[in-house]
């Protein structure tokens, strides 16, 4: 080499990777690999019918590997090919020790040692391992299976303040090793099965008996060279086969990510008082862990407890995650950083947004099932789908069925609701006989499984924001996940009491004026009733009350809503509250209470109202309209998302005169059907307005609803004043929706303007000399559509200019 060289030879541009596994797991590893631009090929072993038909870096290679065959033969093939990295998928491998005999013939596995592998085949290696290093878990025996009267007589003594206990047998039983009895009788029959009756295999030959948490459980997989660990964000995943949590557990129906109820403090917690000690603990006990440590937390609370280690990827979380990794986090470069501990070197990124996934399983899951039923997959997708085969394989050119979760529909949108209606499009795509899913992914999004709560006295005082069939839940600590999730510094958002208490020092207010706001959503709740769609309308009611407080310059506090109905159907309940909570989350503001209301006799058939509360606050020095307006101010506008939730009685009677109904495809947007596009809610403006608020950037502003610019701008001046406005009709294209609006009911631009928003959902008045830096902090906020649209005049009123630009 020669002696003026100063940088270091360049990395391997022809990786070859070899990956583990047959499931859907393994298919979404390899889609995300093949991405890599320093991967030359990526063999699956044995793969599956998706990965077979993937082409291009990804290819199938038949080789037998584990239990008595042992790993020599894939040894073989891995040196054969020319393999830099070996990527095991299920814990099987792992646990059966195959990165001791690839490290040996010289090939790095991404994947622990044996012996710390046994974190996950172990059950009674790892309680004892958290217990050990102080790891927070929840309280436990173990028994072999010569201890059953033992494990017995401990069951029967009661020996958990909650009365209650959960059984895992201790080895690998395919993720379904945990029974949650409900009795300690129960809990007895569950003991029988497990160490008597064998129903997990060997794996029930040690027991452990637990105490049962109870709170939301996440998944949080995180990437670990054995010093450094980087977790992923946040899953959740559904266990059980039916709707509602109920009936037997699967390896997984479907899962999303991030998910809201893992907030900053709760991950900041999770890694400090879990994550980090497991590492260093690991390291005492003379096995660093290297690869993918995949924890299950219960967010109890006292906090976040483990549940569980697994020593690999989660499925059917990876899918979910792999679709939010970003296109600049390159996989392979992330695990040859872990292999090479140097896992602080790398970049993990992710897009902004929502990844779900939704499994579609055999006929019979997770009990017996066929094979070989032939599939058809519509190759048609909705933008941001994929399909991640598991149980698939090919027969004759032909896609046939070959396992119990047969495929994964995984999508990706900037908002969970839109992720959810992608996947569920993608689901309508795939057709095999016996197809069976859960429809329920989108109504867990703030909540978690409690379907297994003790039966509560009869109380309907707030509506239920979990969805399960079991008429014994409680249905207030259904909701407590989703309130807690919404909490901030002056609420702790736990609901249950008479009423829901703020502290506006804890909030850091010093000298505050309150504010407060009501609104409904008016009869856009007739399209949400009539379209059979009810996870947008809550956030729109927070929606409508929280921009009326930022304009008078206060940042949302706190929310409470109401809920009436004839008769509470708890599903439609779920998808309310949970988008209200997705409302008051993006807006900032704590969701402290509210009443729900059942009224037989009040309401016909499926009809609800909804009423909602909210609360701002605002140094008194900055409270809005200023009294500096003057004439000669400039006006910008910020888009809308559509018509909000205002003009829907006009809306529905142009629809009407149209022909169409609600599942047309809509006339403005082809790719979504009408309901849909009219349900989009509507947008909070909290986020991109306060730091300009606060840096006193803003004279006044104007939230556009029923009565659009007519009505609502003169709202911002007093009498005295004598001011008003100019608009400019020309400084923005009039959005599609309403053109169709005003063709196809007749509609004059005049009536346009005082009826709707027309494509403007707020109006900000700021001075001529602060127009730019206005902008700019809108813009740095993330209102990247901030215009300027007209001025303040000496005239009172609302004066057009361009109108004609708008007529038909």
């Amino acid at each position: 080499m020669s002696s003026s060289t100063t940088t270091f030879p360049l990395p391997s541009s022809d990786l070859v990777i070899l990956l583990l596994g047959a499931g859907g797991r393994e298919h979404a590893l390899a889609w995300k690999l093949a991405q890599s631009p320093r991967v030359a090929k990526v063999l699956v072993a044995p793969g599956n019918g998706g990965t077979e038909l993937m082409g291009g870096k990804v290819e199938n290679v038949v080789v037998g590997y584990g239990g008595s065959k042992g790993f020599g033969e894939v040894v073989q093939l891995a040196k054969e090919s020319g393999v830099a990295l070996i990527v095991p998928g299920p814990e099987l491998p792992l646990v059966e020790g195959c990165e001791e005999v690839f490290r040996k013939a010289g090939i790095p596995v991404f994947g622990p040692s044996p012996a710390a592998a046994l974190l996950e085949g172990s059950k009674t290696l790892s309680k004892a391992f958290m217990a050990r290093h102080s790891i927070p878990t929840a309280a436990f025996r173990s028994f072999t299976s010569s201890e059953y009267p033992a494990a017995s007589a401990y069951i029967q003594s009661n020996p958990f303040s909650s009365g209650r206990c959960v059984i895992k047998a201790s080895g690998l039983a395919a993720g379904k090793g945990v029974l949650i009895p409900e009795s300690t009788e129960e809990a007895l029959k569950a003991l029988q099965s497990v160490m008597v009756d064998k129903e997990f295999g060997d794996a029930g030959d040690e027991v452990v008996v637990e105490e049962y948490l109870s709170g939301p459980e996440i998944s949080v997989l995180a990437f670990s060279d054995g010093y450094t660990i980087v977790p992923m964000p946040a899953a959740q995943d559904h266990k059980r086969i039916g709707d509602g949590d109920v009936g037997p557990n699967t390896g997984g129906m479907g899962a999303y990510a991030p998910a809201p109820i893992a907030t900053q403090e709760v991950m900041e917690r999770c890694v400090k008082e879990a994550l980090e000690p497991t590492l260093k603990g690991m390291r005492q006990d003379g096995h660093p862990f290297v690869g993918m440590l995949f924890t299950g937390f219960m967010l109890t609370a006292d906090g976040p407890k483990v549940l569980e280690y697994n020593v690999r990827f989660g499925d059917p979380e990876t899918q979910a995650l792999m679709m939010l990794l970003d296109d600049e986090t390159d996989l392979a470069e992330v695990m040859l950083a872990c292999v090479e501990r140097r896992l602080d070197s790398v970049k993990l990124g992710y897009r902004q947004g929502y990844a779900v996934s939704v499994v579609l399983a055999s006929e019979g899951y997770p009990g017996k099932y066929p094979k070989g039923v032939p599939m058809q997959i519509n190759p048609d997708l909705p933008q941001g789908v994929e399909v991640f085969h598991a149980g698939t394989a090919i027969k004759s050119s032909q896609g046939v069925t070959d396992g119990g979760r047969v495929l994964a529909v995984c999508a990706f949108a900037p908002t969970l609701r839109q992720a959810v209606d992608q996947a569920y499009a993608g689901v309508d795509l795939v057709d095999f006989s016996g197809k069976t899913y859960r429809r329920d992914i989108a109504y867990r999004a703030l909540s978690s499984d409690t379907s297994s709560s003790p039966a509560p006295p009869v109380s309907l005082t707030y509506a239920a924001a979990g969805v399960s069939v079991d008429a014994g839940n409680d249905l207030v600590d259904l909701i407590k996940p989703v309130v807690k999730a919404t909490r901030r510094p002056g609420a702790d958002s736990v609901i249950g009491g008479f009423g829901g208490a703020f502290d506006l020092s804890a909030a850091g207010y010093a000298d505050p004026i309150l504010v407060s706001g009501t609104d409904g959503v008016g009869t856009k709740l007739r399209v949400a009733l009539q379209h059979g769609k009810h996870d947008t309308v809550g956030i729109d009611l927070v929606a409508m009350s929280v921009n009326d407080l930022i304009v008078q310059g206060a940042e949302p506090l706190y929310f409470l809503d109401y809920f009436a109905c004839s008769k509470l159907e708890v599903e439609v309940a779920a998808a309310v509250i949970t988008g209200i909570a997705e409302g008051c989350l993006e807006a900032g503001c704590a969701l402290i209470g509210g009443e729900t209301a059942e009224m037989p006799g009040m309401y016909i058939g499926d009809d609800y109202d909804l009423a909602g509360f909210a609360v701002g606050a605002v140094e008194r020095h900055l409270i809005l309209p200023r009294p500096d307006m003057m004439a000669g101010d400039i006006l910008i506008g910020l888009p809308s998302s559509g018509p909000h939730s205002n003009g829907f009685s006009l809306i529905r009677k142009v629809v009407s005169l149209s022909g169409l109904d609600l599942s047309s495809p809509c006339p403005w947007a082809p790719d979504q059907n009408l309901g849909d596009n009219l349900l989009i809610p509507t947008r909070l403006y909290i986020k991109q307005l306060l730091p300009g608020i606060r840096a006193g950037l803003f004279k006044g502003m104007s939230h556009i609803t029923g009565g659009g610019f007519t009505e609502n701008i003169p709202r911002i001046f007093t009498a005295q004043s004598g001011l008003g406005v100019t608009l400019d009709l020309g400084t923005w294209d009039l959005p599609p929706i309403w053109r169709w609006m005003m063709k196809t009911g007749n509609i004059s631009a005049k009536e346009m303007a005082r009826t709707f928003n027309c494509g403007v959902g707020m109006v900000i008045v700021v001075g001529e000399g602060q127009k730019e830096e206005a902008l700019k902090s809108l813009r740095e906020n993330g209102e990247r559509g901030a215009f300027v649209m007209g001025q303040v005049t000496g005239k009172a009123g609302v004066e057009y200019e361009g109108m004609d630009s708008w007529e038909i």
